[in-house]
């Protein structure tokens, strides 16, 4: 071994054998066959183990443009939800040697400053969750593949798409609602302009139409509480025979939708329904507690790992959506 030297070196091994490194660089890297004799590289192999001798992969994976590393871009670094797609993508990448680096979007699912021009020859694969139409231009551009959760399958050409079963969700919380009873609804819609909330509007409201009898309104507010408080304070004040049903599109929405209720003198569930749709933490935190519609976050991020290490296969991947399902407690009944 080299005089200093803490750890054994290719040098060491082919000063061992009486080999070139490049001899030994092929034998290790499995390239040898044609080229080295297979005696020697018996030899070769033989002294790299009885030297402790592993071949530096950080060093070789820049040589060959491959770095093991994945980029996971999310709206938020704070929410619960996109928590779980990390902590869900990361135990996919490291049970195959990948790494995973987090991304936030600095403007949230609206365009971002594209992190892809100076991080490109440091990267294998990119994962881009829950991003708006009109920020998907830098990650189609970028020329490394792309797996992109909750977004329009049919508006990312070139990237493979994983999704939650979202409609199905909406179609369980209005058939629920209209079991109980209900009639007159409220939709507290997320004002952010995304894919998976316009499909969260199309469902409801194609679900509730079907069914005779009834009305839906729908007002717009930001993804906040405070912001839902208000946009829903404003929404039952409004002349006009009042909703029974107040259907929101995330649990933090319908936690001011509480916030609301409670300032207007109106009881949950007896004189207004709530749904969320999330099963967050603060689902169980209120009370009463909140029917909501549960996705897996975790479960989500694995499949949009899972999804990205095919494609660096070369294979198809799965793009089955993701099932949700209902989950209810306290915050539904039937209207007085």
């Amino acid at each position: 071994m080299a005089r200093g030297s803490t750890r054994p070196t290719s040098r060491d091994v082919a000063q061992a054998v009486g080999v070139s490194q490049a001899a030994v660089s092929l034998v290790l890297g499995d390239k040898w066959r044609g080229r080295v004799s297979e005696s020697t590289a018996e030899r070769i192999r033989q002294a790299a183990q009885e030297l402790g001798y592993r071949p530096n992969l950080a060093a070789r994976n820049l040589r060959l443009g491959h770095t093991r590393t994945i980029l996971l871009v999310v709206p938020a670094l704070t929410s619960e939800f996109f928590g779980g797609v990390y902590t869900g993508a990361a135990t996919v990448a490291a049970e195959h040697g990948f790494g995973v680096v987090l991304y936030p979007s600095p403007e949230g699912i609206g365009p971002a400053k594209n992190p892809f021009h100076s991080a490109r020859a440091a990267l294998d694969g990119i994962i881009a969750s829950s991003m708006a139409a009109d920020a998907l231009t830098a990650l189609r551009d970028a020329p490394l593949p792309l797996v992109m959760l909750d977004s329009d399958p049919h508006a990312t050409p070139g990237a493979a798409t994983v999704n939650l079963d979202i409609p199905d969700g909406m179609r369980q919380t209005a058939d629920h609602l209209l079991a109980l009873g209900h009639r007159h609804f409220l939709h507290l819609a997320a004002d952010i302009p995304s894919w998976t909330f316009t499909t969260r509007a199309h469902e409801l409201a194609t679900s509730l139409t079907a069914a005779p009898g009834t009305t839906l309104r729908t007002t717009r507010a930001p993804l906040t509480i405070e912001g839902a408080r208000t946009a829903t304070e404003a929404a039952l004040t409004t002349p006009g025979p009042r909703p029974t049903a107040l259907v929101c599109d995330d649990d933090k929405l319908a936690i001011g939708a509480y916030k609301a209720a409670r300032r207007l003198g109106l009881r949950i569930p007896d004189d207004l329904s709530v749904t969320g749709l999330d099963d967050l933490t603060l689902a169980t935190a209120v009370d009463p507690e909140l029917t909501t519609v549960h996705l897996d976050a975790e479960l989500f991020g694995r499949r949009g790992m899972q999804a990205l290490l095919a494609l660096l296969d070369d294979h198809t991947p799965d793009q089955t959506d993701i099932p949700v399902h209902l989950v209810v407690r306290g915050s539904t009944a039937p209207p007085r």
